[in-house]
């Protein structure tokens, strides 16, 4: 087992790693910028070593500082949480080559899974049902328009290199192709430096449904079932539930499979989820695969009462997993809590937190960095905390969130709870009766 840990992470996800490895009996290391230098996680490790100023591309995205503080602390592990290095092919080879341990997938299985294109071929060759589109990349306009035509409108081009919503355009007719061809190729090569772009035929009343897998490094793997992530604002996630209330028993043992060969025809190694889009006949297509740990793992965590960040700790040690699938037998509900504006199109809202209240009892798990007086950076993400909750049933989860909902006070600054309290209130929700265009018909009430 790793002695320790450097965590190329910040706010709640590099907290909630300390948290873990401190009950393995690991230490670690936080690294942080100047904006972070109050920041709990850097508070709760053992050791912390600034890395560079606010500029993400300076600091946590910094790979030779990461490094260099990995050398220096004498880490034999580093965690990438989610999001700046995690899915980082070239970070997880340079830790490779400099025996620091990547805990994470492969720099193979990375590139492998990251470039959208050959995921989808890859996972066609596996059997895992894939979208109708193009075959690889599209090689020009004219190409598009008559990939188009034999699929049907509408179709969705989308950016190889793409994420966040970025690099995408819904196409419904024929005349339109032009226009938003050439603006998700602009979009997408300022972006990413890649302007590769491929089609799909575009999926309408779609659910996005995720399963959680978990692959070692001796061929095993295993799912730990669903998340239902279609509640989203531009492309972004704002809550996420498991069990999925579209799901059926049938659907899941489909679902599980197929994201189990999808696993192993990469040959897997850690903790990962597969992506999928699910029509409203209960076909279900591969989107992606995320090669690293979620931000809503949590839910699948309470459902089934397990730890994703140690079991990714022990697959990098090299412990086998024991390849049983999990299936949930609790009901849990996640709402991200944003430093936003729900009221001025979720506009971010920095600033310093001048009151605080958490909300606490049975059922309810709270994962954030926050306190009162801390200052929110600017230039970061603005997701401030995770409130979980979990109960027998959905409607007590839901109950249960609204509740603690009620109880959660954070003043100075903007947060979306207003938003998540009139959601867990709309009758649509409550019902289980929602796509991924949920948020284009919600008003939110003043």
């Amino acid at each position: 087992m790793f002695k320790k840990i450097l965590i190329a992470n910040r706010g709640e996800i590099a907290l909630r790693i300390i948290r873990t490895c401190k009950e393995m009996g690991i230490k670690t290391v936080a690294v942080y910028s100047t904006a972070d230098k109050d920041s709990l996680h850097v508070r709760f490790a053992d050791e912390a070593v600034c890395i560079g100023p606010p500029p993400s591309k300076d600091s946590y995205l910094n790979i030779p500082s990461i490094m260099a503080a990995a050398e220096i602390t004498n880490a034999d592990a580093t965690h990438p949480g989610y999001g700046f290095l995690s899915e980082n092919s070239k970070f997880s080879q340079i830790c490779k080559e400099h025996g620091v341990k990547f805990i994470g997938a492969t720099p193979e299985q990375i590139d492998q899974m990251g470039d959208k294109s050959n995921a989808k071929d890859t996972m066609k060759k596996a059997g895992v049902p894939t979208i109708p589109g193009s075959e690889g990349l599209l090689t020009d306009l004219k190409e598009g328009l008559k990939t188009a035509k034999k699929i049907g409108y509408p179709v969705i081009i989308k950016a190889t290199a793409g994420g966040g919503g970025r690099g995408m355009r819904i196409i419904w007719k024929p005349e339109d192709f032009e226009a938003l061809w050439d603006s998700a190729r602009q979009e997408a090569g300022a972006a990413f430096g890649n302007d590769g772009m491929y089609l799909e035929k575009y999926i309408e009343e779609p659910r996005h449904i995720e399963i959680q897998i978990a692959g070692d490094q001796y061929g095993k793997a295993c799912h730990l079932s669903e998340r239902d992530c279609s509640i989203q604002r531009r492309h972004q996630k704002l809550t996420e539930e498991t069990p999925s209330p579209f799901m059926t028993p049938e659907l899941r043992e489909a679902m599980g499979d197929a994201a189990i060969k999808a696993a192993l025809a990469v040959s897997y190694e850690g903790v990962g989820t597969v992506e999928f889009l699910v029509d409203k006949h209960r076909n279900f297509y591969f989107m992606e695969m995320n090669t690293r740990i979620q931000v809503e793992h949590p839910v699948t965590e309470e459902v089934i009462n397990y730890d994703l960040i140690k079991e990714q700790i022990k697959i990098a040690a090299g412990m086998p997993i024991s390849g049983k699938n999990y299936f949930p037998n609790l009901h849990a509900i996640e709402c991200r809590i944003n430093a936003e504006d729900p009221y001025n199109n979720f506009r971010p809202s920095p600033g310093k937190i001048t009151v605080l209240h958490v909300p606490g009892g049975h059922g309810v798990r709270v994962d954030s960095h926050i306190y009162a007086g801390y200052i929110i950076p600017a230039n970061y993400d603005s997701m401030i905390a995770k409130l979980i909750t979990v109960a027998q049933s959905r409607e007590e989860a839901i109950n249960t969130m609204e509740r603690a909902l009620s109880e959660f006070v954070v003043e100075g600054v903007k947060t979306t709870i207003p938003f998540h309290q009139q959601l867990m209130r709309n009758e649509d929700f409550r019902k289980g009766n929602y796509t991924t265009k949920f948020m284009e018909s919600f008003v939110l009430e003043e």
